[in-house]
Formats: structure tokens, sequence, C-alpha cells
């Protein structure tokens, strides 16, 4: 592949921040967007993105879920050529950033305009996409449309999830993005994602482009503790069922477990509480009951077991300690996911041609590509974070970084598009 393909930083830039204006929300330091999937900023982000794939010349298409996709077909191809794809998710974090997902949208969107004007000869056709919920902020716990794309979660069961008000189905209506069918992620040659690091592993190494080797497992769990509500002056210290302090004890305890495991194993797990509720939480009134939302994670599964057992021992022996009554839920289970070398070595090929340096790391945060890759192979690559900051409008990266990632990726597809060669599965190290 010889011919030069120069993608256009304005336009990468102009399309992230435009797509940031979409839920803006004031903040000290920082840029920051709410839009949760679709309410009126995810809304008006679809629009823009569907406008912005037909203006580059994509033909659109929205699945039953809101999954949306563009696919260039070049007149070189064969239009039934398994397609290569590229993208993220559109929707953020309550006060997130603004390059989370969207910069994955909007550079695969810029990749395949580069390689459709330089006139590099491609034999597959090329997709743009974006995925539905992938924070799981609204109606699922995470990676909503990619699990229905990789075949993990049925377009029904999808579109019955609630948000506790409406229904996914009936949402997706009101907002004009319930489309038909359902994209088919194993119907992909390949898939790559470019995403900011959400960490500081690039930014410390002074490497302007991270291809990852796989992607952390996630448990999330559902925690109620039911004590007895009882009046805070005159109920003796010892006659109390407290359940916020016994929930207290368990934040401890997964905080405790998790850094015993971290020192001691692949140092990757990570334990956190990130939620919890207590009731009737007022400042009189000895809390009743707790409810709590746990996040366990690890490269290793064994390790994300290990912290999911220490949990359901703590509750137990809170049970005993305290006379309270405990319950563990575990909708959310995601094992760990190692991507393929195939894909990988294409884009560490394209780096070195570009003169760019890549580094190795894990993926401590969840992404749709851990969906994908188990029906297809499928790569992650890293932006470096100012700061390491993510989820909160501190999120940023420099635009010079932006636009170098975003040509690695735009040759990477190029030389995935003219492999001519059956496609070859989960292709691991």
């Amino acid at each position: 592949m010889d011919t030069q393909i120069d993608i256009d930083a304005a336009s990468l830039r102009a399309d992230v921040e435009r797509t940031g204006e979409f839920g803006s929300v004031d903040a000290d330091t920082g840029v920051g967007r709410t839009a949760l999937p679709a309410d009126d900023a995810n809304v008006r982000a679809r629009e823009y993105l569907v406008d912005r794939m037909k203006a580059v010349g994509l033909d659109v298409r929205i699945d039953a879920v809101g999954n949306i996709a563009g696919r260039w077909t070049p007149s070189t191809c064969d239009p039934d050529a398994p397609p290569v794809a590229a993208g993220s998710h559109l929707d953020s974090v309550p006060q997130g950033g603004i390059f989370d997902g969207v910069l994955g949208v909007y550079a695969a969107l810029e990749a395949v305009r580069a390689i459709r004007d330089s006139g590099v000869v491609v034999n597959r056709p090329l997709e743009v996409v974006s995925f539905t919920g992938e924070e799981g902020t609204r109606f699922a716990d995470g990676v909503l449309g990619s699990s229905v794309a990789a075949g993990e979660l049925s377009v029904e069961d999808a579109l019955a999830l609630s948000d506790g008000r409406v229904s996914l189905r009936t949402a997706l209506e009101e907002a004009g993005f319930r489309g038909t069918g359902r994209l088919d992620a194993s119907e992909w040659h390949a898939w790559v994602e470019l995403h900011i690091e959400q960490g500081g592993h690039l930014e410390t190494a002074g490497v302007p482009l991270g291809v990852v080797t796989d992607i952390t497992g996630t448990t999330r769990g559902h925690v109620s503790i039911d004590g007895r509500a009882d009046h805070s002056g005159t109920t003796a210290m010892d006659a109390r069922r407290d359940a916020l302090v016994a929930a207290s004890e368990l934040v401890l305890d997964v905080e405790a477990t998790a850094s015993e495991i971290a020192t001691t194993g692949t140092g990757t797990a990570v334990g956190t509480v990130g939620r919890l509720i207590p009731t009737p939480n007022a400042v009189n009134v000895v809390p009743g009951s707790v409810s709590m939302r746990l996040d366990l994670r690890s490269v290793e599964q064994l390790e994300i077991d290990r912290q999911a057992r220490a949990v359901k021992d703590s509750l137990d022996s809170l049970e005993r300690q305290h006379g309270v009554e405990t319950s563990l839920d575990i909708p959310y289970e995601i094992p760990p996911t190692r991507l393929s070398e195939r894909v990988r070595d294409t884009v560490e090929t394209a780096a070195s041609r570009r003169g760019v340096e890549t580094l190795t790391l894990h993926s401590g945060a969840g992404h749709d590509t851990m969906q994908v890759a188990n029906v297809t192979d499928a790569a992650l690559l890293f932006v470096p974070s100012t700061g390491g900051h993510s989820h909160s409008p501190k999120e940023w990266a420099d635009w010079s970084d932006c636009a170098v990632a975003t040509q690695v990726l735009a040759e990477s597809l190029a030389l995935l598009a003219s492999n001519t060669e059956h496609n070859q599965h989960r292709t691991y190290e």
C-alpha cells in the first residue's frame, strides 16, 4: 500500500468538540457533558453523527436497539465480503468528558473518509459504528448495544430493559432511533476501537499510542443490607441494627481484599463500591437499609472470583455481628478479554510505517471491544489521557495525539480491508 493516506485533524477536532456541546455541563475545570442513552443530548449527538456519515457518503442503517452503522462500499471491493469495522459510542457518564467514546466514533469516520479520498484500493467494505449504551448509566449495567451485536443479549431482552420509568423500546421509539434488524459483529472481518486511555501509563511513558493486549474482566453486584430504622436519640447503641454501619464495614472489606490481591497477584485487581444509598437517609434516624453497587475487576478471572467470594464471606459475617439481613445479586459478569494478535500486528505495522512509537498495555476499563472480540478479531487502541483523568470534565487528550492515533487507525483499517484472505476469528497470542 504505497498511496498516502492523510487524515484531516481539524475536521476530527471539530466533530469531537461539536458533540461535546450536546449535554454540556458547567465545570470549574475542563469541559464536560452528560448524554445518557436516548436522552435529549444523546439524540442530538446521534442526529449529528448520522448527518456527518451521510456527508462522507456512507450508507447509514440503525438496528432495533439503536446501534448506528455507516458503510462505505468502494467500487474496487466485493460488496459481500466481510467488512472491516471501527467505532465506539456516543453516550457518556453523568458529568463526563468529551473524548470518552466520541473520539473513537469520529476517528473511525475520519479514517474512512481519508481512505476514500486517498484512492487506496481496498477489497472489503468499511463500517463506522456507534453502539448504544456503553457506559451502563441507563437501562443496563454497560455495553448494551455491543452485547446485542455480539449475540450475548437478544434484541427482545434488550428492548425490554427499563430505567425504572420507561423501557429501552419506548425510549428509542420516542427518540426516532429504533431501527430494524440486528447489527451482527460476527460478520466483520475485523474490528478496531480507538479510545482515550483513562489512565496515566502513556503520558508517563511519553508514548502517543497504546496497543491493548487484554481488557479487564468486570463483575458488578447489587447488595442490599436490611437492619432496623430507629430513633437516633432513644435507641441505645447495643440495641441497634444499623444497616449503614454494616455497609461501611463492607466498603472497607472490598477495598482491603482488592488491595491484598493487587499486591500479591497480577497488580490489576481493583474493587470499588461506587454507589451507596441509605434509607431513610435522615440525620435523626438509625439507617434501616442500604442499597449498594459493587464493581470488581482484574485481567485474571481467578482474581475477580476471589473478590466475589470475599464479598459473600463479608456479608455472612455482617449478618452474625450486626443482626442484619443481606443479599447479593450479580447481574453483570464479563470475563477478561484477550485481543487479536493478527489485528494488533497490523496496527503495529501501520504505526511503524508512520514512525509512531507504541506501548502495549492492559485496559483496566471495559469497552465495547470486549464484546466484539468474542465473535471476531478485534483490537483496542489508546490515546494518552492528560493527568490520567476520565469520566469527569477534566478528561482531556492532546489534539496532536488524537491526530497521530487516527492516522495509524486509518492505515490499519486500509491494511485490514486490503486483505482478501478468509476471516480468521479470534486469533490470540
